[in-house]
């Protein structure tokens, strides 16, 4: 590590009744050797059990686009897994699930299915077709791959990247750990395939993941090929995606499934939490969108198909020197002169920020060429160095609080249920039961419509109905927004501006001053009347729906008139009714 003389040097220096701690964050193999030779019975305490991945696993991430994510599995099947090799691939909705199925079965590759709506019996044969090697691919979801043990599995491939659970990136961790972990066990060799979108959520949640695990996430470059995210060759997916349009063309069946996966992903990603804000900051600057073809994915291509996305990735890259005006306009136009005094102008700026680009690309290439890479260590070597090993427990909150009640209890007087500094403590407490239970907790998002919507809903006791009734996780019935935009509960809702308008009358008072004004304003609302006899016809309506229920003085006179004139035509009918008899 660059220290070891001076290290040796001081530990010889010590006396030899000592106790040393020695703490590291990683377990290469020359800090064995050192324990060996510099420590007498040594004990190992892990911390890193959870979140470590095993040595033999080989993690391949891969950048796709989101129309050919299915091409890319396809080329992953086969053209670099082997056909005998046991697969799992990770989808992340039921109807994903269903449509890889038929997929792989109209192609001839044999798989089955398990996901959680699948009848019990059903999965059980699925499971043991698989584990007996009858099926060379099983097709799963998080929810359906608990309580599934393989033995003997070779890869694993993550067709949807997992999701981050609320705000805690370390639960991200575990079910990526939780998936990939299942190959690479008991010393045999492993490899997992991610196939990541192209797109900026699904690169934070890698770059979330990285960040917890402790390793750089670096991208694959034309000059840089030590980077983990790469491509696989183009004239191989392309091959796959033709295939699978006139696979589509023949089977209808196929595209009504890729239909129904298409609005689940929908569902899905509405579901799905972001990803961390600083995560989604640093990744707009990591260029992702020029990464290079993978370099352990490159055997099966040959010279020409590598000279081809050489010159692919030179027409990615290649960004022109002058802007529309200036490659397009004439050399006398005002906007070709315009853009070539405003680059005279920052010309200056702009090489000083190109030479301030290229500084820091070189710092970054010496510090990566500087680093040296430790060779790691093996459970044998732990094991024989390490009389005893020590592994991290499940701590018991219960009996932590039980001891501080004891400690503040008096036995002398009376005690009450509560210490009266408990909800300090709570609040103060570096690991009380809130935190601790949340990072015990592991979330796996839903593989159905039905199980992502019972998600968002939970039970709470109803004082008023005395019973459990369902409540919305985030819905906004029951509230009102507030002037300032935020929502409260609609029971902070007092009805004073309603309650002094109608002990006011308000509304009355203001018809009442607005009588002597109406004729203006109908004389402006038939200004901009149209001429025809049906746009006419509805305004008169809508006139009659505005018309206000309290009547003016003239209306009234109005109607007495008519209704006198009404009265004597009546009595005049009458006497000519009596002479008649």
């Amino acid at each position: 590590m660059g220290f070891g003389e001076q290290l040796n040097e001081i530990v010889n220096r010590l006396p030899d009744s000592r106790q040393t701690v020695l703490f590291s964050a990683t377990l290469p193999k020359i800090l064995v050797d050192f324990a060996k030779a510099g420590l007498n019975d040594p004990v190992l305490i892990r911390l890193d059990v959870e979140s470590k991945l095993p040595s033999e696993l080989q993690l391949y991430f891969i950048a796709v686009r989101h129309e050919e994510r299915l091409a890319a599995l396809l080329v992953l099947l086969r053209n670099y897994i082997e056909s005998k090799q046991q697969t799992v691939v990770f989808a992340a909705t039921k109807h994903h699930v269903e449509y890889l199925h038929c997929v792989l079965d109209h192609l001839k590759i044999s798989n089955t299915y398990i996901y959680s709506n699948l009848d019990p019996s059903a999965r059980k044969i699925n499971a043991a077709k698989f584990s007996q090697g009858k099926v060379s691919v099983l097709i799963v979801t998080d929810v359906a791959a608990r309580g599934i043990d393989i033995p003997q599995l070779d890869n694993v491939i993550n067709f949807n990247f997992p999701a981050k659970a609320k705000l805690f990136v370390h639960r991200v961790a575990k079910l990526f750990v939780h998936r990939v972990g299942r190959c690479a066990r008991a010393g045999r060799s492993g490899t997992a395939y991610s196939l990541q979108l192209i797109a900026m959520d699904e690169y934070a949640h890698l770059l979330d993941l990285h960040l917890f695990l402790g390793k750089p996430l670096t991208v694959i470059t034309a000059t840089n090929s030590d980077g983990i995210v790469g491509r696989i060759p183009q004239s191989l997916v392309e091959e796959q995606h033709e295939m699978l349009l006139g696979l589509h063309d023949l089977h209808l069946d196929l595209v009504s499934l890729k239909d129904v996966s298409e609005k689940g992903y929908q569902q899905y990603c509405r579901s799905r939490p972001a990803a961390s804000t600083d995560s989604n900051k640093r990744v707009k600057d990591m260029g992702f969108s020029s990464c290079g073809v993978h370099p352990l994915l490159r055997n099966n291509s040959k010279d020409i198909e590598c000279q081809k996305e050489n010159m692919l990735d030179q027409m990615r890259q290649y960004r022109p020197h002058g802007t529309i005006f200036e490659i397009c306009g004439k050399t006398k136009s005002q906007d070709y002169i315009a853009m070539k005094t405003k680059r005279a102008f920052h010309k200056d700026q702009i090489a000083a920020h190109h030479q301030k680009l290229q500084q820091t690309l070189q710092d970054v290439l010496e510090t990566t060429s500087n680093k040296t890479h430790l060779p790691d260590s093996n459970n044998d070597i732990i094991e024989s160095t390490f009389k005893e090993i020590i592994l991290p427990k499940k701590r018991k909150i219960d009996d932590l609080y039980k001891k501080k009640v004891k400690k503040i209890r008096d036995e002398e007087h009376y005690v009450p249920y509560l210490p009266s500094d408990k909800h300090t403590e709570e609040g103060l407490a570096v690991n009380n039961f809130n935190q601790e239970a949340t990072k015990v907790q592991f979330d796996i998002t839903g593989d159905s419509e039905e199980m992502i919507k019972t998600a968002k809903q939970i039970k709470k006791w109803d004082r008023k109905k005395k019973k459990m009734v369902t409540v919305n996780v985030g819905s906004k019935e029951g509230k009102i927004k507030t002037e300032s935009g935020v929502w409260i509960s609609a029971t902070f809702k007092s009805n004073r501006y309603n309650q002094w308008k109608e002990r006011t009358k308000a509304a009355e008072n203001e018809a009442d001053s607005d009588d002597d004004t109406n004729n203006n304003k109908n004389e402006d609302m038939f200004k901009g009347r149209p001429n025809t006899h049906w746009a006419r016809h509805n305004d008169k309506i809508k006139l009659k729906q505005r018309r206000s229920e309290l009547k003016s003085n003239e209306q009234i006179l109005k109607q007495r008139i008519i209704a006198e004139k009404k009265k004597k035509k009546q009595k005049g009918k009458r006497k000519q009714h009596r002479k008649r008899k």
